[in-house]
């Protein structure tokens, strides 16, 4: 016999309400506890898990229900359940309330997170309610953003959203805030920028942004990928919202594609509704996302939160790595420039060690992410990057296995010329993401490269 859907309603409230309790004890952990548990309790393991202790994989399509009342429940978004996997699964539930969680770590902000399927399709999700035309307003639309971002996000913004009648506006020198306040006006939505730049090691200052965009009654974007939080929170510092391509940095083993979006609760917008701004990831998911389908599968997510668990450790490793090659590099005769955050002589090394640390320290750290200009004519450009070993040549970053690529012709071909300069991405340009390795051999197959 039907329960009816007051009970379920009542029962789902029991189970939120403990939920809720549990994570502020996770709130209370180290990272490194947080990424090794999230949300994944002893009582989830045992309701949800058959005892596992690690988040099981749910593979199924669909959700099946006890009768009518909860299916017509779950369906009406009266309890929480995940009812298709085009719309949610468990395995990715435990994957973003881990992301949110560290997003926010070591502060009393309260985040919601939203995965999909690759990074380009978070940063999708992220952005286009937010240049949504609203009914009887047809006041142009224009959001501002760094010019210093990955290729497919500098073409989604500079065609795609141009085919919709949305205007982007290029900031050229992005670490100088008020090179953006010069661009903002009152049809402005959003202010958007990575941190730090890829390929270029740019950054901004995200406090001052962020206190420019919420003067203006707007939410500041920050794509994260390459530090990660184990090295940089931009909630922490004001940002509204935090993207990643997880199948960067976070996901370093590369067998998986994956996006992510951390959004804080009540964060700033002038042209949102109280809902959406209320829990802005959560709204996301219950009705764009749903619409448009670029859910995550439940096997990447249950990578992804393995992959989460040693995030720290990878980063420091990374990053010691990295700070060896950009040594050798920045000595190298055949180099012209290197660029890399954590080099003293950086301009911008002053703001990146403002921000940018590994977590639960005060030591700065950079990440894994570098770039240098060959010497001579272009061909020797290539001729180097022909002639590694070791270090594979791809347009991929973040991985376990270093890897390089020449931005002008791969990763950021799609600008064209005039975006390429504006970006400050010569075509001499190779960019370094260093691995797991020891540094000696990847120093060493820079050098026999470099020799040739």
């Amino acid at each position: 016999m039907p329960k009816g859907i007051n009970y379920y309603v009542e029962e789902a409230k029991k189970t939120m309400d403990r939920r809720a309790e549990h994570r502020k004890i996770v709130k209370t952990w180290k990272f490194d506890t947080i990424a090794c548990h999230g949300i994944y309790s002893l009582e989830e393991a045992m309701s949800c898990g058959q005892g596992g202790i690690i988040e099981p994989v749910i593979a199924s399509t669909s959700q099946a229900f006890r009768d009518s009342d909860e299916l017509e429940a779950a369906l009406a978004y009266k309890i929480p359940s995940w009812s298709y996997a085009r719309i949610h699964n468990p395995t990715i539930f435990y994957l973003e309330e881990t992301l949110a969680l560290l997003e926010t770590y070591g502060t009393d902000i309260e985040a919601t997170g939203l995965c999909t399927s690759s990074g380009m399709s978070a940063i999708k999700q992220a952005v286009e309610p937010l240049v949504a035309q609203v009914k009887g307003d047809n006041k142009p639309i224009n959001f501002v953003s760094s010019c210093q971002v990955y290729g497919g996000t500098y073409q989604l913004f500079n065609v795609r959203m141009a085919e919709r009648g949305v205007e982007v506006k290029w900031v050229t020198s992005p670490a100088e805030t008020d090179k953006w306040e010069e661009k903002i006006d009152e049809n402005t939505r959003f202010l958007y920028a990575e941190m730090p730049t890829n390929p270029q090691q740019g950054c901004v200052d995200i406090k001052k942004l962020a206190d420019l965009a919420h003067k203006h009654e707007i939410p500041l974007i920050i794509d994260s990928t390459i530090a990660t939080p184990a090295l940089l929170r931009p909630i922490e510092h004001g940002a509204d919202i935090v993207v990643h391509s997880l199948t960067k940095t976070i996901g370093s083993n590369g067998n998986c594609v994956g996006g992510a979006i951390v959004a804080r609760h009540n964060l700033t917008s002038k042209h949102l509704t109280d809902e959406q701004k209320g829990n802005y990831a959560f709204w996301v998911k219950l009705l764009p996302f749903r619409d448009s389908g670029p859910c995550m599968t439940p096997m990447t997510a249950f990578q992804f939160l393995n992959e989460l668990k040693s995030l720290r450790v990878r980063m420091e490793n990374f990053s010691e790595n990295a700070e060896k090659v950009v040594e050798f590099l920045s000595k190298h005769p055949k180099i012209e420039k290197v660029n890399y955050l954590g080099l003293e002589d950086n301009p911008l090394h002053p703001l990146a060690k403002k921000y940018m640390k590994l977590v639960d320290t005060d030591r700065p750290m950079f990440g894994h992410l570098c770039s240098f200009n060959v010497g001579g004519k272009l061909e020797e450009t290539r001729k180097f990057f022909d002639n590694l070993n070791i270090i594979s040549r791809a347009t991929d970053l973040g991985r376990i296995k270093s890897i390089a690529t020449i931005p002008a012709i791969s990763t950021h071909q799609q600008q064209g010329e005039e975006g390429r300069a504006m970006a400050s991405i010569p075509p001499n340009m190779v960019r370094l993401c260093v691995g797991g390795e020891n540094p000696e051999d990847i120093i060493n197959d820079l050098k026999q490269a470099l020799g040739k």
